[in-house]
């Protein structure tokens, strides 16, 4: 993975967003348009330095649950990343 050109301040994180789903478990093919409520997954390529966030445990390379519409969208390089708050992340996937 390159080396993300971006520090988060204080509580925050960059996440680069994994690919959704285009397929439910049934084999249902969902269009662009169809609702999509689920929290994101992605992987963490940058964390801030506050206190709070170190208090989660959460580390480079960690894959994890965020809130859809949380953060702010971030384009460096033709690649997409998320900067989100440490309250907008949900859950470290194992």
């Amino acid at each position: 993975m390159p080396k993300v050109k971006i520090k988060p301040l204080g509580d925050r994180v960059v996440i680069k967003p994994l690919p959704e789903e285009e397929k439910t478990k049934t084999g249902i093919i969902l269009p662009e348009t169809a609702e999509k409520e689920k929290p994101e997954q992605g992987e963490i390529v940058a964390i801030g330095e506050g206190e709070k966030i170190k208090k989660l445990g959460l580390k480079v390379g960690d894959r994890v649950l965020f809130e859809k519409y949380a953060g702010t969208d971030v384009k460096l390089e033709n690649v997409e990343y998320k900067v989100v708050d440490k309250d907008s992340v949900l859950a470290i996937l194992e």
